[in-house]
Formats: C-alpha cells, structure tokens, sequence
C-alpha cells in the first residue's frame, strides 16, 4: 500500500515515469485540457511551419502534474523535429550546456525541466545562445585566454518550472512565448481517466471515472495513479470492473476523501481550526504542531487547501476560511457521533 503522501503528491513518482510515457499524447487533439494554450500553439506552430522557422522559445510555467513535459513532446511531434530532455540541475557547469547544444539538429527542441533550478554560469550562457543561436568559449586562462564563438542551429528552448517567481528577469524576457498551466476542472479529469483506462484496458463505467476525477485534486498525474490503485483494488477484491461503488471503496481504503484530502491535509485543518481557533497561527506553530518541516507545510500541505477555499494565508499566519471550518466540523461531528456510539457498545445495562 502506498504512502498516503505519495499517493496524491503532484511530485513524479518513480512507477510514472513508464506510465506516463505509455499515456502520453501525441498531437495537440489528442492533449486535453487547456484550451486556450492549445489554440494559441496551434496557430504558432502553423505559421512556424509555414516560414520554416524554428518556433520561438517557450516558457511553461504552473504546478507540477499539469502535463508541462507531455506539451513540449506534442510541440515537437507538431512540427515534427527531434527532443532533447533535461533538467535545470542536471546542467552543472556551462560545458554540460554547449555539449547538449551541439548535438542538436536545425529547429529540433530542447526541454529544460525546473529551469528555476538552473546554474548560474549556465544560465548565462544560455542568453547568447537564445538570442544569436551561438556560444561563447573561453579556452585558457590569464593573457593566453582565447574566445571562441560556436555557431548553434536555430533550436526552440521549451523550458518548464514550477516557480516562475524564482526565474531571474533576463532569463524570462527572453523567451517570445509564455503559458501558465491551470489546474482542470472535473470534466475535464473524467475525460483524462476514460482515455487513460481505454489504453490501458481498464474496466470502467462513468460512475467510475467520475468519481476518480472527483478526488484527483484537479491534476492529471494524480487522476492516473489513483486509477491504477483503484484498479488493483477492482481486481484483488472486486471482478475487476471499477464502479462507483467499486471506487468509493478502494478510495476510501486509500484514505483519500470526497474532497481529494488525505489524513495529514486534515490533521493540519484540523489544527487550525480545533486546537487555535481557527487561526490566524504562525507557520512555525503549525510545523511544531504537526512535527513537521515547514517548508514541507508551504509546498505540499498548503497549495490544495488555498486552491479549494479551505485556507488563507495573512499576514499574521494561516487561517481556516468559513468553508473550511464547516468541513472539519462536520467531519468532527461525525467522528463524535462514532465514539458516541462505540462507548455504548461497552455500557452495562
């Protein structure tokens, strides 16, 4: 069974990487989801190909699990050149860059995932190679030093971040594109678990479907892994068909709610509301509280509870909004009602 955490973490798991390659979409048609990126790309891949030019550099920016990497391949199957993936800390030193670079053909693509992570000398001697499509070398040191300019084929850098706050100016002006990913709707979530099922010939009605959709916390990447967990559910204690009933089950088991929380989202709720009143408490409380890392908190805890309302940041700290104090008395309620009726399970008459 996995870890709660990691079940619904935005993060890549290690068993994605194979299943995502397997899902992923080919063209813009077949990508779902944001609309208006796609008709945007579209009609600057057209009149890229049309000049037989190499598109202009793009910048993906949005949280993780959206589909950043399965865009920059449909972009590249689009206007059909080759790929090159990498990521911000793989390139250490500007040598690592000018070898990736060199190796690329006339409008092939480059992805750089987590560009925020990117080196410092690489990142500048990215600039001259986004702009003028050449790199500057410098072989020797002192006064034999000697500067050499290696002309680059015309490339489109595609580069992906989660923290486009973290980019530097210089870099992000000089990409001639620029998208956020937004999180789906669940239409738009139904849709991905009915593609991805048919592909992986997974037995599933719509009942099914939309009740995974429902809890995916309006990502793709966990709208999948709860698809394959409620599978292996459906197959082990079920007749392998995934049902409403099939998937409330299996969902349940996993500890994942209606709402797409899990224990620890309502252990930090919880705290908020029931041990300080519904806030505002300081991060630094909260982690003690919890015993956890409060970078842990900012990045993980808290992005899906601010996104569905439950939670605000201010000034003074975190604070339960009304939406979110009604759901964690209402699950308290409930979970009172149970003890209620266990105590008298005990009672003597």
């Amino acid at each position: 069974m996995p870890e709660p955490r990691d079940l619904i973490s935005k993060a890549r798991q290690p068993e994605d990487e194979l299943v995502e390659e397997t899902l992923r979409p080919k063209y813009l048609p077949d990508y779902i989801g944001q609309e208006r990126i796609k008709e945007n790309l579209s009609v600057s891949i057209e009149a890229a190909r049309q000049r037989n030019e190499a598109l202009d550099h793009i910048l993906l920016s949005g949280p993780p699990g959206l589909g950043k990497t399965t865009l920059a391949h449909v972009i590249a199957n689009e206007i059909g050149v080759g790929i090159r993936v990498t990521s911000g800390p793989a390139i250490e030193r500007a040598g690592d860059l000018v070898a990736i670079l060199t190796n690329l053909q006339d409008r092939d693509v480059l992805f750089i995932d987590e560009i925020h992570r990117l080196n410092h000398q690489a990142e500048e001697a990215l600039y001259p190679a986004m702009e003028d499509f050449s790199f500057d070398w410098i072989a020797g040191k002192g006064p034999q030093a000697r500067t050499y300019r290696i002309k680059l084929p015309r490339f489109t850098l595609i580069a992906a971040t989660t923290r486009s706050g973290l980019l530097t100016s210089p870099l992000r002006d000089r990409f001639g594109i620029a998208f956020r990913l937004e999180y789906y709707n669940q239409e738009e979530l139904y849709q991905v678990v009915k593609r991805s099922a048919r592909i992986l010939d997974i037995p599933i009605d719509r009942g099914g479907a939309e009740e995974i959709a429902r809890r995916a916390r309006g990502t793709p990447r966990i709208a999948n892994r709860l698809l394959r967990r409620v599978r292996d559910f459906a197959q082990v204690r079920k007749d392998g068909e995934i049902t409403e009933a099939v998937a409330k089950e299996a969902l349940s088991l996993l500890d994942v709610d209606e709402m797409g929380l899990d224990s620890l989202d309502r252990q930090l709720l919880s705290a908020v509301v029931l041990k300080y009143g519904g806030g505002p408490v300081g991060l630094a409380t909260l982690a003690a509280c919890l015993s956890e890392d409060p970078g842990t908190i900012e990045d993980v805890y808290e992005p899906y509870l601010l996104q569905i309302g439950f939670l605000e940041r201010t000034p003074r700290g975190r604070s339960a909004t009304p939406l979110g104090v009604e759901y964690v008395l209402k699950g308290e309620a409930g979970r009172q009602e149970m003890r209620a009726q266990q105590g008298r399970l005990f009672d003597w008459p």
